[in-house]
């Protein structure tokens, strides 16, 4: 461990490696806080430049690109309540209401610091155990990776427990739209209605940035409120102080772990990692009640789970071959393409790859600290416009969000519908969040079903026998009626 942080740090601290990785944090912040860019969208937009780079510098390059994009997806998603990556969704539920009670300093501070503090969790757990959280992740196929994206699914229930019937249609909504599109395991077009532009599905990131950004501007508008005078206020807003960090300790530490977990797991992610975190501490908390009113705790459990998930991602990568994530596959084509030979053997044959990693995620995470309050102080100069102004500029950078996701018109109308949607759907007491979450799972959780089905010859009972699986789902159920049964509970305790 000593001789990997060792030669990690000299390969790191070079003066070129350095400023190339502080260039990659830099970017990541930038690309993250865009509305509709992705994480992996933004290491693809940094691949080109790793092309004339060293195989090991390459690697540290995108792996600060992939670690900082992740945090500064919760700028935005605090200041303006836009998610910048999907990932960053469970932010704006405590970070938004805490920015508009004058308090964006320390949603903030609480945001960058917890991000830094997963992120380095999940570096040191991928120097650790690599080989041997690969060997476990290897152990999931689809039945177990159907368990967990319904384990995702299963969170519903905690999104909003006073307005349970509400959310969980929401959530069944959001499984709907997710049907729309080609069939995963047939190829056939499946509620399309002839459309060419739903042949390819419903993009989640159009969706959710209606849903979040442009909903919020019409709620905005529609209370003709304006937030002159609110900005400088929220500028001089101090980071919080250790006292105040010391009591999300173990939120923090819980969420690290989970999201480190999650990470691992082919194809699960930092969107699965924040949004199953957010409800576990939910559910854990004393005060749960305050969740989704601007608690510390729910900004912290989504940025660490989610910070902590791009560590996650590169242990069965760097281990077996195999990238945890649609951004650690594009850092897998970039080692392919400069001639390595990715799979198990190369942590025992080259381990300055493995080195390089984990000297990158340990600065990156340093550094990115600092950079994201620079961005995010320069982002929070547009508090300061009248909303008048203000709202307009916000449906403009999420029409951009949405564009630069395929250069498509159609998801720029998609968003705008979501968006117009989403205002009557919040009107309704419906959750926009529970149907994003539909939305992002079901395709995962359909495909991984039916492929599991097809393996065990439509044996029901054969998918759900395996113990990891079943263990999976026996947490589901009791995430899924706790809720309901809960008021029964303490009634016939308070007689």
């Amino acid at each position: 461990m000593f001789d990997l942080l060792l030669n990690g740090l000299q390969i790191v601290l070079t003066p070129s490696t350095f400023m190339l990785i502080f260039a990659g944090t830099v970017l990541g912040v930038i690309f993250g806080a865009m509305p509709g860019v992705s994480a992996s969208m933004a290491v693809a937009l940094a691949l080109p430049f790793a092309y004339v780079m060293n195989p090991v510098i390459a690697i540290a390059f995108l792996v600060a690109v992939y670690c900082a994009s992740i945090t500064g997806g919760g700028i935005t998603a605090i200041l303006f309540k836009i998610p910048g990556t999907p990932s960053s969704a469970p932010t704006t539920f405590d970070g938004y209401p805490m920015a508009q009670r004058g308090e964006a300093g320390k949603a903030l501070g609480f945001s960058l610091v917890a991000s830094a503090f997963g992120g380095l969790v999940a570096a040191f757990a991928m120097a650790l155990i690599s080989p041997q959280l690969a060997a476990v992740a290897l152990k999931f196929g689809p039945s177990e990776l159907f368990a967990v994206s319904f384990l995702g699914l299963s969170v519903l229930s905690c999104l909003d427990s006073g307005n349970l019937i509400k959310t969980l249609i929401s959530g069944l909504l959001g499984l709907l739209i997710a049907c729309i599109g080609m069939d995963p395991m047939l190829g056939v077009p499946r509620f399309t209605w002839g459309s060419s532009i739903l042949m390819s599905g419903v993009e989640m990131i159009p969706v959710m940035i209606g849903l979040f950004a442009v909903t919020e501007v019409l709620k905005q508008t529609s209370k003709r409120k304006t937030v002159e005078g609110e900005a400088e206020t929220r500028l001089k807003t101090t980071i919080p102080g250790f006292i105040e960090f010391w009591k999300v300790k173990i939120v923090m530490l819980r969420s690290s772990v989970l999201g480190t977990i999650v990470g691992i797991l082919p194809g699960a992610g930092a969107t699965i990692a924040s949004f199953l975190s957010y409800t576990v501490e939910k559910k854990m908390s004393k005060h749960s009640e305050e969740f989704g009113t601007g608690i510390p705790d729910g900004i912290v459990a989504s940025e660490a789970a989610n910070n902590a998930a791009t560590g996650g991602s590169m242990v069965p990568l760097l281990s077996l071959g195999i990238p945890g994530g649609n951004a650690a596959a594009i850092m897998m084509s970039a080692l392919v393409l400069k001639g390595v030979q990715v799979g198990p053997l190369l942590v025992k044959t080259q381990p300055e790859y493995l080195a390089s990693v984990f000297g990158s995620m340990l600065i990156t995470n340093i550094i990115m600290v600092i950079v994201a309050l620079i961005v995010a102080k320069i982002f929070a100069k547009i508090l300061a416009i009248p909303y008048s102004i203000l709202g307009p500029v916000i449906v403009l950078l999420a029409m951009i969000g949405a564009f630069a996701l395929k250069n498509s018109t159609g998801d720029v109308m998609l968003m705008v519908v979501a968006g117009i949607l989403g205002y009557f759907f919040v009107k309704l007491k419906f959750s926009p969040a529970a149907l994003v979450l539909g939305l992002v799972l079901g395709e995962m959780c359909e495909s991984n079903f039916r492929r599991a089905y097809t393996l065990t010859n439509g044996s029901i009972t054969a998918i759900f026998a395996k113990p990891i699986t079943a263990v999976l789902m026996t947490a589901c159920v009791i995430m899924l009626v706790y809720p309901i049964v809960k008021p029964f509970i303490v009634k016939k305790a308070d007689k």
